[in-house]
């Protein structure tokens, strides 16, 4: 089954919208707060013009003289109603310190009257973008990874099973590349649309009543296979947002498929707690990271 998704970068105030998506090729930087629309024309299922109708990404790049060529699509948490800021560019930033480049998308909402498959298509949009743009700033193609946390988990895990090699043939230049993150980053997520799904998530992607064939489309932990890129997932065992069940079932869904993944639990923990003043799972990410040669130059 494949299906659809988008994410939206969280915008600075006072940082203007690009009028038009760069073209693969076309030189220039990653400049540190600047904000890409990334579909100029309007995005697909677009309900309206306005801001929340336009995803985009927003981006903080690496001090060149540390960056290692790796670049990650961040997708904040919020439950598909709202997007949390300290789980969007605070990880941007963190992750400039081992020299990554952060993307943070600004997706589409359930609360704004979206409903999948916009979601995941502004993800797979910020992925073949980064793609797009990588020989330009130094980026391999093949180290692009993506990242969420909580719901933005959901839409992280979402594109790990659900990518595609983008289309030769396809009039719009973007859509020619693949969508497949080279890596996954998943923070609490939500994982799972079933028994121990985070209730708001769910109705914000999917609305009421949910139809079955979606609900056991988008329970990522069935969906994983061979092709699933590596994943580093974490958790704390007294989430009482999102049951640690999520990370647990997509954790053992990579073990059958074969696919490389790490997991770290924690007992304590409340859900969101993003990097919390440098939680032991940023060292274990970097850790995690460097062993796959991600950080290296």
């Amino acid at each position: 089954m494949r299906l659809g998704g988008l994410i939206l970068a969280a915008a600075t105030a006072l940082t203007p919208l690009a009028n038009q998506a760069a073209e693969p090729g076309t030189g220039g930087e990653w400049v540190a707060g600047s904000t890409v629309l990334l579909w100029p024309e309007g995005a697909p299922g677009a309900l309206g013009t306005e801001d929340r109708d336009r995803p985009t990404l927003t981006l903080y790049p690496a001090a060149a003289a540390q960056a290692v060529g790796t670049a990650v699509v961040i997708c904040p948490g919020g439950g598909y109603g709202g997007l949390a800021s300290h789980e969007g560019k605070d990880y941007a930033l963190w992750l400039n310190t081992l020299g990554v480049h952060g993307a943070v998308l600004k997706y589409r909402l359930g609360s704004h009257g979206y409903r999948h498959p916009r979601m995941l298509e502004d993800a797979a949009r910020a992925v073949r973008w980064v793609r797009a743009q990588a020989s330009d700033w130094g980026v391999r193609t093949n180290r692009i990874g993506i990242m969420g946390s909580s719901a933005g988990g959901h839409l992280a895990s979402t594109l790990l099973t659900h990518h595609d090699g983008g289309r030769p043939d396809a009039a719009d230049p973007l859509e020619r590349w693949s969508s497949r993150p080279d890596f996954g980053v998943l923070c609490y997520p939500v994982i799972t649309l079933g028994e121990f799904t985070h209730q708001g998530s769910r109705k914000n992607l999917l609305g009421e009543p949910a139809d079955p064939g979606l609900v056991a489309g988008l329970s990522n932990e069935l969906q994983v296979r061979g092709d699933t890129p590596p994943t580093f997932l974490w958790h704390t065992v007294e989430d009482g947002g999102v049951p640690v069940e999520n990370s647990l079932q997509f954790a053992a869904a990579l073990r059958r498929a074969g696919v490389p993944f790490a997991l770290h639990l924690y007992e304590r923990g409340r859900h969101g707690i993003g990097l919390a003043n440098g939680h032991p799972w940023t060292r274990e990410l970097a850790f995690w990271m460097e062993g796959r040669g991600y950080l290296s130059r």
